[in-house]
């Protein structure tokens, strides 16, 4: 072979090569490249159920809440009795027989394992509608519960460390609002707390809590008059009291000084729970004549309040069957017993026409007149809650409860002087007695759970209101389509009321 066809052969072979390597490159680049693993969200067993790990950290979040429709009869919303202020306690031809509420909770919980425990943040936020209160298409927003978890401290806002872990799950359909004994805890109290564990379920818990508005009830200075007269039975100013604290007429704390000191001691066991608690509760007026330094103001005082209750679950009746008691007593701390909602726009006033007359007190931390000390009311109360599974759609719960408060002979003579002497803003009594106010409540609701997290509920409930005022009480202002000049005869007041509601977890 000549050298020319040894070149060609040469220059075929070097082009081939060249050819299939330029060949193989581009089918190589033509390949499908392996992509990378897709992070798909995982699953967080650590914490319970519903828990997942946010993409990329190690915090697991639980996105969840529940939807209420209610409708309470001769009551408000949630079954809260019509015993204060208003049209329902005036017994008015023009109040509302029935009332409605919508309301979609949204609840956000995340936790992160560290080295100090777990970090812990929870949210839960509100979105209300009443008929009658709200427009047409309104509502408001409201942010019950706001707090971080941190090597056992508790920032932010929680259900009081002075009530037991069952605060919130008690088995009626107005769970805080609606029961008349107990403290307030459904929109949840700010507070700096420790919580030290011991284990076998033992823990203790010290907490310093902000009071407005829930926790002070209020003091009067029953010697003033006009604007800073003791609001009446009916009517009198107040401004949205429970949203802008203490603003009723003739309150004469306007704020607080120092938090409320508050200790728990809990154990909590598979068969249920024991829980004691106390709280501290500074309690203060303002200058004899408002408008005057000069004139002095009483000395503040301390008042307290104490707690005993246990839950027993799984009962011999029946699985999953359950009772929960409770007891307190508060001295100078009116609001530790009688807590509920109900008197959100009365400022601790009960009041109710009916029954051919009218009853009519007050809750109040404590009661002065010129010169005078502060006088501190004592209060009680005694509430249990059973709960009975007829099968796991059906259960029916019995609850009863009774709360007293009273302000002594000299709280007496003060009130009672305010009261005949035309101090009380919407009339005047003709009256002798005291002032003590008692209230106890019986109930019972049942519940059917067709489907997992729906739940249908009935309630009817019964209280009965015991004054221990004799007299008569005359009106001077107008209210609810009754007369200046109306007298009532002063007497003890019954109400019944009911509520239905359905409510779907998710």
């Amino acid at each position: 072979m000549g050298r020319h066809h040894t070149g060609l052969l040469k220059t075929l072979a070097f082009g081939t090569a060249a050819g299939l390597a330029t060949l193989t490159t581009a089918h190589a680049a033509d390949l499908p490249v392996k992509a990378k693993a897709i992070e798909y969200v995982k699953i967080c067993t650590a914490y319970g159920a519903g828990f997942y790990y946010i993409p990329g950290t190690d915090t697991c979040i639980r996105i969840g809440g529940a939807i209420r429709v209610g409708t309470t009869f001769n009551g408000n919303p949630w079954d809260v009795p019509f015993f204060q202020g208003g049209a329902g306690g005036a017994g008015s031809y023009n109040r509302n027989y029935y009332a409605t509420r919508e309301r979609a909770y949204l609840n956000v919980d995340t936790r992160t394992a560290t080295e100090y425990g777990v970090v812990r943040t929870y949210a839960s936020l509100l979105f209300d509608f009443s008929q009658g209160r709200e427009s047409i298409a309104g509502g408001y927003i409201e942010n019950d519960f706001l707090f971080i978890q941190f090597a056992g401290f508790t920032f932010g806002k929680a259900v009081s460390e002075f009530d037991p872990q069952w605060a919130l799950s008690k088995p009626i359909i107005g769970t805080t609002t609606g029961a008349l004994s107990g403290s307030h805890n459904d929109t949840g109290i700010p507070q700096l707390a420790y919580t030290a564990e011991f284990g076998n379920g033992v823990s203790a818990t010290l907490s310093l809590e902000d009071a407005q508005p829930y926790r002070s009830a209020g003091v009067v200075n029953t010697s003033l008059g006009g604007s800073n007269a003791l609001l009446g039975p009916f009517g009198g100013a107040t401004t949205s009291y429970g949203a802008v604290a203490n603003t009723f007429q003739g309150n004469a704390q306007g704020g607080d000084h120092v938090p409320d000191v508050v200790a728990n001691l809990r154990l909590d066991q598979a068969w249920g729970s024991l829980h004691v608690g106390a709280a501290a509760h500074e309690v203060h007026g303002t200058y004899y004549t408002p408008t005057d330094s000069d004139t002095g103001h009483p000395s503040a005082t301390w008042g307290y309040a104490v707690i005993g209750a246990f839950e027993l679950k799984n009962l011999p009746t029946g699985t999953g069957d359950s009772l929960k008691v409770q007891a307190s007593f508060a001295n100078g701390a009116a609001k530790y017993v009688f807590g509920g909602a109900y008197d959100s726009s009365g400022a601790g006033r009960f009041a109710r026409i009916g029954d051919g007359g009218m009853g009519f007190g007050y809750v109040l931390d404590g009661v002065y007149g010129n010169g005078t000390s502060i006088q501190k009311s004592d209060a009680w109360q005694a509430a249990a809650f059973y709960e009975h599974y007829w099968n796991p759609a059906w259960r029916t719960s019995l609850f009863g409860s009774y709360s007293r408060i009273s302000y002594g002979a000299t709280g007496d003579a003060l009130l009672l002087a305010a009261a005949n002497g035309g101090r009380l803003s919407t009339g005047v009594t003709n009256a002798t007695g005291s002032f003590a106010l008692s209230l106890a409540e019986v109930g019972t609701r049942t519940a059917w759970t067709p489907v997992k997290d729906l739940t249908f509920a009935a309630e009817f409930s019964y209280v009965r209101m015991m004054q221990n005022l004799n007299g008569t009480f005359t009106t001077t202002s107008a209210f609810q389509g009754i007369a200046v000049g109306n007298t009532f005869q002063l007497k003890n007041q019954n109400l019944y009321q009911g509520a239905v509601e359905v409510r779907r977890n998710f």
